[in-house]
């Protein structure tokens, strides 16, 4: 301990010595009455298990925010996403979806996976009854959510939009991005650009090692897809090789901003990419398992339609619990 918190615990020892305690005053210890109160809940998605999945906060009633706060408060809570709901009176809610933003540290996103599948569980718990389809309003256009319960919990199904497959990317040059051998890559799937709402490059690996041995260079990868022009906003990595019979794919979605646990919109594209290139069967339900390498294990089941050579109709769905809820005073 040095000599000046020494000298500042005797000075407190002595102020208390008399039994006369140092007070704060009311005024600093109570916000001002016109602080303005924002109720939250946290929700932990794509689990039925709390602390696993991925994190997710959802302001239920955002009227009165401006851009840049939602925008500050994301960044409060420092998560991959936050959702900000807009009451309307109910007809049109009811008609039109409830009106949704979602927000990430760096701005504001039209889609998002696993904020929509949790703001839709919010909504539904928050409701007087719990109908089996909560219809968000998003940037990006709406987006139904299906719920059933089982004995898991409430697991909800979201449609996202059909899919839109663009380019196809050289293997050496992905591998060198990467920092893996093009032999890491699986010889027989495409790496593709795909998007149903937002675009991701699936970049498909041969085995659960290469997974868990990527040495990335976010500035060098952002400049790639900035250069590819699909506005496609990440790499989505993905391999067949799960270590669980019960696991179609394994994988993993890292930025600059961390590992992202469970990406509800690159498992759209995934679907559709599975569907397209024979992994999974149309209509098949598969498990993706994501997040392990994060210490949030995530469950995303996923499928898709195939009517020709057109898949459509993709669906994403889990499970979401609720972990905490609170005020933010502003």
């Amino acid at each position: 301990m040095n000599l000046s918190r020494r000298a500042l615990i005797r000075g407190i020892a002595a102020s208390t010595a008399g039994g006369q305690l140092i007070q704060c005053s009311a005024a600093s210890a109570t916000p001002a009455a016109t602080s303005r109160r924002y109720p939250y809940v946290q929700m932990d998605v794509f689990t039925s298990q709390r602390l696993e999945g991925n994190q997710l906060v959802v302001f239920t009633d955002a009227r009165g925010l401006t851009d840049a706060e939602m925008l500050a408060l994301a960044r409060e809570t420092n998560l991959q996403e936050t959702t900000f709901v807009f009451p309307r009176d109910t007809a049109t809610d009811r008609s039109e979806g409830a009106k949704v933003r979602i927000f990430y540290p760096a701005g504001e996103l039209p889609f998002a996976g696993h904020p929509t599948l949790g703001t839709a569980n919010v909504l539904r718990m928050h409701g007087t009854s719990r109908p089996s389809t909560i219809l968000l309003d998003l940037k990006a256009g709406k987006i139904p959510v299906v719920f059933h319960d089982d004995a898991r919990g409430a697991f909800g199904e979201m449609t996202q939009l059909d899919p839109v497959f663009g380019k196809t990317h050289d293997r050496t040059r992905i591998a060198q991005l990467i920092g893996l051998r093009p032999d890491d890559l699986d010889p027989d799937l495409p790496i593709q650009t795909v998007s149903t709402g937002l675009g991701f490059v699936v970049v498909p690996l041969r085995t659960l090692k290469a997974l868990q041995s990527l040495h990335l260079d976010f500035d060098k990868n952002d400049a790639y897809l900035q250069a590819a022009g699909e506005n496609a906003l990440d790499f989505h990595y993905v391999t067949r090789e799960t270590g669980d019979s019960n696991a179609c794919l394994r994988a993993r979605n890292i930025d600059r901003f961390g590992e992202d646990p469970a990406t509800g919109s690159a498992s759209g594209c995934t679907a559709a990419w599975m569907v397209k290139y024979g992994v999974i069967k149309p209509e098949e339900l598969a498990l993706i398992r994501q997040g392990v390498e994060a210490n949030r294990p995530s469950e995303i089941f996923v499928r898709a339609s195939k009517t020709g050579d057109r898949v459509h109709n993709v669906r994403v769905g889990g499970y979401a619990v609720k972990v905490m809820e609170g005020v933010a005073i502003l």
